[in-house]
């Protein structure tokens, strides 16, 4: 969360090109693509250097269906170019493929693409929606939720925006955070660190995630080898920080596309002189969440004079969470970056990822050399699976969220717009409603886990902010991820107000 004097300006580049690994402006470099087109029943003859050409053969069109051949492909009996050239035949239709050199000109943009014959057809995201690899992550996070939600039946309609943090094993896999909501706070940046600024649900869950990390801390240091052996946590070979055991992957399930860049316009194509380039990089640039609207960072409608408070939006920070790791600043004491291997969205069904993956992945593509040990550009691999929640847009609720981490006793219940714990909520970590996610009770779990690693440095440190920036690597991570960002034209990230984190308690 950042005060609305934060400075938010950025450079404009013309980074869609190399985002999409199309050849450069400028200088003698030439690119060589692969061009594929299906066109009409063939006419006529043509020869082209460089061109691979297939056209139907006398005998007419094959008894073979057209989803026949689909089927053989979505089961792995075929590739790709095969299935092309079998729906040529089929089909009657004539299909080359051309080696094309590109000359030295201004790459193209994005538009919209026009229905093809394809479309007819199950797309990647629609058969990895169907794989039964994918489809133990959403029942998992079902059954948690609807476990959770049904003990309190009050809150069962608190879940229409909703994530989970999923550890996944040879033994199959297991819900250890989950978070729901759609609100930043209205109240201004607290001091004390007693107040949740923005609860959207990644966001929640990924605060969860953290109090569960914190668990499997305090269980490696104990005393007791019995919960030390339990714990996911085991010394790394190459520091002296700890790291997840190998065998444990780390994945994350949203029932709907975050907000920000990721919602960009669907099947988008690249053809030239199509949009301008102002607009596709206020699209894919990072965006601010105010009061409840999504602006990019180039908006021109932001009034930074008439808000208290803007944050991020969610697909911007799972885009740095990518790079600098799902732990944050203070746990990066303890253990080396946690990364997700995969990221599901919930299919509502007209979901497209593709907004998803440029920002989650391309946007920061090649940033890893620059980065300090242990940090990488972790990809995730991004696909669709079904949705486990439906729609209340009608709730009381509207501005509730759930959270919860494995080995919580139960559900905390947080009002989004106000950022504490509400009356009502079956865990109450006091009179004064501070919630178990906000920045103080963080600081309070990071003392206790100093305390059992006898790490007399980080114990003797009372100041919230001086001991994240005593993570040296994790904080030039950090930097070298926003210089990076601006450096290729997607907007400067907001900095935090100086005294955000001056609380001691």
């Amino acid at each position: 969360m950042f005060s609305a004097s934060g400075s938010f300006r950025g450079f404009r580049g013309a980074s869609f090109a190399q985002m999409l690994n199309l050849p450069p402006t400028s200088g003698p470099r030439e690119s060589s693509k692969h061009k594929s087109t299906i066109n009409g029943p063939w006419e006529g003859d043509s020869v082209m250097q460089g061109t691979k050409s297939f056209r139907p053969g006398p005998f007419g069109k094959s008894k073979v269906s057209p989803k026949v051949l689909v089927e053989k492909y979505k089961n792995g009996e075929t590739n790709a170019l095969s299935l092309l050239h079998q729906l040529a035949h089929v089909l009657l239709l004539h299909l080359e493929i051309k080696e094309t050199v590109t000359a030295d000109v201004p790459p193209p943009l994005p538009v919209k693409e026009e229905p093809s014959i394809s479309d007819s057809y199950p797309c990647r995201a629609f058969y990895e929606r169907k794989s039964s690899v994918n489809l133990q992550i959403p029942h998992a996070v079902k059954d948690q939720l609807s476990k959770l939600i049904n003990r309190h039946q009050e809150f069962s309609t608190c879940g229409d925006t909703t994530a989970a943090f999923i550890i996944k094993t040879s033994t199959g896999c297991e819900v250890v955070a989950l978070g729901t909501g759609n609100f930043n706070s209205k109240e201004g940046v607290s001091s004390n660190g007693r107040v949740v600024h923005d609860s959207h649900a990644v966001v929640t869950a990924r605060r969860s995630l953290m109090r569960y990390l914190y668990r499997h801390l305090l269980m490696y240091f104990s005393k007791n080898a019995n919960l030390t052996e339990k714990s996911v946590f085991t010394p790394s070979a190459n520091s002296n920080l700890l790291s997840l055991k190998s065998g444990i992957t780390l994945h994350l399930y949203v029932n709907q596309l975050p907000k920000g860049a990721a919602q960009i316009p669907t099947k988008l194509r690249l053809n030239p002189f199509s949009i301008t380039t102002l607009q596709v990089n206020s699209e894919i640039s990072l965006h601010l969440l105010v009061e409840g609207k999504v602006l990019s960072i180039f908006s021109s409608t932001f009034d930074n004079s008439a808000c208290e408070t803007v944050s991020m939006s969610t697909t911007d920070k799972i885009t740095q969470w990518q790079v600098l790791g799902y732990q944050g600043a203070l746990l990066s004491h303890f253990i080396e970056p946690v990364y997700v291997q995969s990221i599901l969205v919930g299919d509502s069904g007209g979901t497209e990822i593709r907004g998803m993956e440029m920002s989650v992945n391309q946007r920061v593509e090649g940033i890893t050399s620059q980065l300090p040990m242990f940090y990488c550009m972790m990809r995730p691999h991004i696909s669709l699976v079904p949705s486990v929640v439906t729609s209340n847009t009608g709730s009381s609720h509207l501005t509730y969220g759930i959270n919860w981490s494995e080995g919580d006793s139960s559900v905390e219940i947080v009002d989004g717009l106000e950022g504490k714990t509400i009356e009502e909520s079956p865990f109450k970590s006091g009179p004064a409603l501070a919630s178990r996610l906000c920045k103080a009770a963080m600081l309070h779990r990071f003392r206790l886990v100093a305390k059992e690693a006898q790490r007399q440095d980080l114990v003797t440190t009372s100041c919230y902010r001086e001991l994240k920036m005593m993570a040296k690597p994790y904080q030039e991570a950090k930097h070298v991820l926003r210089a990076y960002l601006c450096q290729q034209g997607f907007g400067s990230w907001l900095e935090k107000r100086p005294d955000n984190g001056n609380f001691t308690a």
